[in-house]
């Protein structure tokens, strides 16, 4: 998993509450169950005239022009705005996926689905929860200005606007910790590599007929 310290973003704003993960990627692509791949497929109900599939070529697909991250400004974005429970719905860690596969690394939003919550920290995504005020203020910057972006600190736990202010936000220890170093549950368990291979070799010698 990519680390994650400090993000200076395009920011791209998704002015709907309620978001579900259905949304974020489509039923029909849950079939796969690799990380990569999905981003072309991010929000294909809205994002396309047509209905998509998996494995279909999205280069020419027609897209709809009332979706705003469809609009040129917004093109490269890592930094995705969003409004009050987003991720709601089904537990589909493809969601994530998405995203990540489409470029966003953050997403700030005034709440968030729990389960859709832990899976971005999960997959290298840092959801950050600011107030419902604070996310308006940011909508407006972002609308009013094209190519506006955010510096994002997870150190310092910082959300920093082009003109200096700041946002603080929360974020749970451990979790900051892993998306820092870049672990994930596997990466974690790695770690732990040496002592897993020691356990080992003294439950053989303990209990040798179970390795018969």
């Amino acid at each position: 998993m990519q680390a994650f310290n400090i993000l200076d973003g395009l920011v791209a704003s998704l002015d709907r509450a309620n978001v579900d993960t259905d949304a974020i990627i489509p039923k029909q692509f849950l079939k796969s169950i690799k990380r990569t791949g999905f981003g072309p497929f991010l929000f294909d109900e809205l994002r396309y005239l047509d209905r998509g599939e998996p494995g279909m070529d999205c280069t020419n697909r027609p897209k709809n022009p009332d979706f705003n991250l469809n609009e040129e400004r917004y093109q490269g974005a890592t930094i995705l705005l969003a409004r009050e429970n987003f991720g709601c719905g089904s537990s589909r860690e493809h969601a994530p996926w998405a995203l990540l596969d489409y470029g966003f690394r953050c997403i700030i939003a005034p709440s968030f689905a729990d389960i859709f919550y832990n899976n971005c920290f999960k997959n290298g995504i840092l959801p950050i929860i600011l107030p419902a005020e604070a996310v308006d203020q940011l909508f407006k910057e972002c609308e009013d200005n094209t190519g506006y972006q955010l510096n994002i600190n997870l150190a310092e736990q910082k959300v920093i606007t082009p003109d200096k202010s700041v946002f603080a936000f929360e974020v749970d220890p451990f979790r900051k910790h892993c998306l820092m170093e870049g672990l994930d549950d596997i990466g974690l368990t790695l770690k732990e590599a040496d002592k897993i291979k020691d356990y080992e070799k003294r439950r053989q010698q303990e209990a040798p007929w179970l390795f018969a």
